[in-house]
């Protein structure tokens, strides 16, 4: 044993080893070090540059809505219609992905209140295959908006995807209408439908659900539009503004109605329930 080793062993703190690997994050955007329980105390945002880091379904269910809200049983359908392959099976890609993830695929809805007003809340997980929108997505989806005009109330869907399911083919695409249609009951039965884009929010989801709610509230600095900013300047071959495709920009041009932070968010959908409800019953 070197005089080193004999030193280090002696300080009255633990060996580096004993040090859980995940008592730091960095923070994406500043690159600053934080505390992991200070950052998720703080609902997953910097407090130094005020970065939305992303979070899963059930962390965003809690912070949403109030205790004691049901979670909506998964659908069933069929997987790897196309025994599809690229790399990798996609039934391997899927069991990989539940592995790391405590649903059974992208989408999560419940029922439940916010600040007292009952809503069924759908959200999408960017860490489940990047949020991608295939047939278990479109059903559960489908579904939510089935439980909000049983239940009378509005729907708010939490957006966060790269796109489509490219491993579903056009059975992924073939969401796009159906959510459309889905929507349409909801107006039909007189129940708002309150959009919240997250980062990112991408592809076939931006091109259907995502951008048909009465209401468009966005996080801070979320990435929000259908194609990427290269293959559109490739294409256009015009130099595009910067951050063209962020929340505040969208906002400033009028295609969202907010940019809310992540503390204001559960009072804004409370208070915006409230107006919608109202004059609903009016």
């Amino acid at each position: 044993m070197s005089w080193l080793t004999r030193v280090r062993n002696s300080l009255p703190f633990a060996p580096k080893r004993d040090t859980p690997d995940n008592l730091w994050i960095k923070c994406p955007s500043c690159s600053e070090m934080l505390f992991t329980k200070e950052y998720e105390e703080n609902l997953s945002v910097c407090p130094r540059c005020d970065h939305h880091g992303r979070i899963g379904a059930e962390t965003r269910l809690a912070q949403l809505l109030d205790a004691g809200f049901e979670v909506l049983p998964a659908p069933k359908v069929r997987e790897d219609p196309l025994k599809f392959r690229d790399t990798k099976r996609y039934t391997d890609r899927l069991k990989a992905a539940r592995a790391s993830n405590p649903q059974p695929d992208a989408l999560t809805a419940a029922v439940g209140r916010i600040d007292g007003h009952k809503a069924v809340v759908g959200v999408q997980d960017f860490g489940f295959m990047g949020g991608s929108m295939g047939m278990a997505v479109g059903d559960a989806f489908i579904a939510a908006t089935e439980a909000a005009i049983a239940n009378k109330c509005p729907f708010i869907a939490v957006t966060a995807a790269g796109g489509a399911r490219m491993q579903e083919g056009i059975l992924s695409l073939m969401q796009m209408p159906r959510t459309t249609v889905a929507i349409n009951r909801m107006r039909a039965a007189g129940l708002p439908y309150i959009v919240v884009l997250t980062d990112p929010t991408t592809g076939g989801v931006t091109a259907s659900y995502a951008m048909l709610g009465d209401i468009q509230i966005a996080e801070p600095g979320a990435l929000i539009g259908f194609a990427g900013q290269r293959v559109i300047q490739d294409t256009i071959r015009e130099k595009l503004p910067e951050g063209f495709q962020r929340a505040e920009y969208l906002h400033a041009h009028g295609m969202i109605d907010m940019v809310v932070s992540r503390h204001m968010l559960k009072a804004t959908l409370a208070r915006t329930i409230g107006y919608l409800m109202a004059a609903q019953a009016a």
